[in-house]
């Protein structure tokens, strides 16, 4: 089977708008690991392990669309490590059907969410 049947119709690729790609992507180094290619001064591709992404310079962002939810097997520890890397925590710890997360902004303002199982 090739590589791309298997990914057909299944997100592929993340792209987050960062108006500081520096400090963006320090963040995300520091507080989840991932690895980062630039491509100029205004573009990075990151990888987690798993998924591939990017962030893309942009002047100014907003607030709102899809939440990207992140797993983690230490919910306390991950939640300490968004803070010590810079990140804002919006919404504290809570529970919901299945587990347990907490949502945070980033230096350039995307929401995101950290889960992990009970």
């Amino acid at each position: 089977m090739s590589q791309q049947h298997q990914h057909d119709r299944r997100i592929d690729y993340i792209e987050f708008p960062a108006t500081d790609i520096q400090t963006t992507k320090r963040f995300y180094e520091q507080a989840f690991g991932w690895e980062f290619t630039d491509y100029g001064p205004d573009y990075t591709s990151f990888a987690d392990g798993r998924l591939g992404g990017g962030l893309r310079k942009v002047d100014s962002n907003t607030t709102g669309g899809p939440l990207v939810v992140i797993y983690a097997v230490d919910l306390e520890k991950t939640q300490q490590a968004v803070i010590e890397a810079g990140g804002t925590i919006v919404r504290e710890p809570f529970e919901f059907p299945g587990g347990r997360r907490f949502h945070f902004t980033d230096p350039s303002g995307n929401e995101l969410a950290v889960w992990s199982e009970q």
